[in-house]
Parts: C-alpha cells; sequence; structure tokens
C-alpha cells in the first residue's frame, strides 16, 4: 500500500487496513477474459473469429448467435428461435430432432454435462476430432449429427451464467464463460447458443429471477449421453438436524 492509499485509509483500524485489497479494473487478454471472469454475450455474438487472440481462445464447434427480440407494448413480446433454411443452423446443416423445455429456479446452478462424441468406425478419436474441428471445420457434412447430441440453446426469461470446457481427446483444453440475457430483458446480450458433443456446459443463474430456457437437440433424449462431471451442486444434502431426525 503507497503513501497516498494509507492516507486515503487512515480512518480504518490498523489491522482492517492492512488487509485491504484492491479490486482490479484493468482489462485483460480476450482469452483470459473469456476463460476467467466472462464476457457478455454481446462480445461474442460480433466477435472476429479470425483474430488470432480469439480463434485461439474460441471453442470449436461452438456458435453463439444474436437474438433479436422485439418489445410489444402493453403485451409482452415475441422473438424468434431461430429458422430451419436461414441463420447458423442451416449453415451448419443442424436442426434439432427434439425440443426441451427447462426452469432454474433463483441461486440454482446446473453442473457440467457433456455428450459423447461419435467416432466413425477404424477412426482414432483425437485424429477424427481434429479433422473435424481443426483440419476441416467448414465441412459440415462430416458431422454426425444422426449420432451425438448438439445441443443449440435459448432463454426466455432471467439471466444466467453459461461455462463451456471443452474435454475432446486431441483438442487443446478451452473454457469460454458468458453470460446472456433472457428474452424479457432485451438487448444485444440476447443470444442463441451450439454446443459441440464433447465439450462440458454447466449454467449458474445471474441474479434474483428464475431461469426459463428452450433447448433443440440433435437427437431423441438418450439417459446414456448423458455424462456429468463435478455436478454435486444439483443434489444439495438435507440440513444436519432432518438427517439425523430421520436416522432416529
Amino acid at each position: 500500500m503507497n503513501k497516498h492509499e494509507e492516507n486515503l485509509w487512515n480512518g480504518i483500524d490498523p489491522v482492517a487496513r492492512n488487509a485491504l485489497k484492491a479490486r482490479d479494473y484493468r482489462r485483460a487478454s480476450f482469452a483470459q477474459e473469456l476463460s476467467q471472469r466472462g464476457l457478455a454475450a454481446s462480445e461474442l455474438v460480433g466477435a472476429d473469429r479470425n483474430r488470432r487472440e480469439i480463434n485461439e481462445a474460441w471453442i470449436p464447434g461452438v456458435d453463439i448467435f444474436a437474438r433479436k427480440i422485439h418489445p410489444q407494448r402493453h403485451r409482452g413480446l415475441f422473438g424468434e428461435f431461430v429458422r430451419r433454411d436461414e441463420g447458423i443452423l442451416a449453415e451448419i446443416g443442424l436442426w434439432p430432432k427434439q425440443w426441451s423445455a427447462a426452469r432454474m429456479f433463483a441461486n440454482t446452478a446446473k453442473g457440467f454435462h457433456v455428450h459423447p462424441p461419435s467416432i466413425p468406425n477404424n477412426s482414432a478419436a483425437a485424429g477424427w476430432l481434429r479433422q473435424l474441428f481443426v483440419d476441416e471445420p467448414d465441412n459440415y457434412s462430416l458431422r454426425r449429427y444422426n449420432d451425438e447430441q448438439w445441443d443449440v440453446m435459448f432463454f426466455l426469461q432471467g439471466r444466467v451464467e453459461m461455462i463451456l470446457c471443452d474435454v475432446r481427446a486431441g483438442l487443446p483444453r478451452r473454457v469460454m464463460r458468458f453470460f446472456i440475457d433472457g428474452d424479457n430483458h432485451p438487448g444485444n446480450n440476447n443470444a442463441g447458443v451450439v454446443i459441440p458433443p464433447g465439450v462440458a456446459h454447466a449454467l449458474r443463474v445471474e441474479g434474483s429471477e428464475d431461469v426459463l430456457m428452450v433447448y433443440g437437440t440433435s437427437t431423441i433424449f438418450h439417459p446414456e449421453f448423458e455424462g456429468r462431471i463435478a455436478s454435486e451442486v444439483e443434489s444439495a444434502e438435507l440440513p444436519t438436524g432432518w438427517q439425523e431426525f430421520l436416522r432416529l
């Protein structure tokens, strides 16, 4: 703590003063912000993935695309999810076979989930995944949408923090952390997200509102496709006193 800071805090008890730490508001690199503190979805929607610093931080196969929400005065609002023959899903050739909805109560989280990539017979997993996402990333015809679960997520209400972690064989471990607004908060942070299999994903409610989400999957629901990692946040224990009473 320099002399100026000492004078600034001389009205504080010395013990507390010695424990003071200033919050760092400096902007880090794009990769550091994305993987550590998190970015607003709007900063990712318009990101130029041809730029080296962005390309090296981005998880291959992940897409984040803008959504336009139209407030309707005295009635509510209107927002499209996605069109089959236009936009990012048309470009990558993905149209979900199942649509589902979920509600997350305020102050809750969904632990990390991951879906298994489908590896062709006689192919090494690492080599196949590198071909798919590094060597030929724009060859969408190689993707095995019918045999593996890709997710497309939308948020109707509330605000959510999403964390993605690439755990695919042969690909660098990267983390993307960002914040999305639901439709009831119209603005630049309304976005849809495409998540490939092999990318672990977790959600945490941001703020005091429940979160409502709708998501499409490239396959119908298969319980065996649901791998869980560090998901104990979803199974809170009963209070100790309750457990002791029930054991009596």
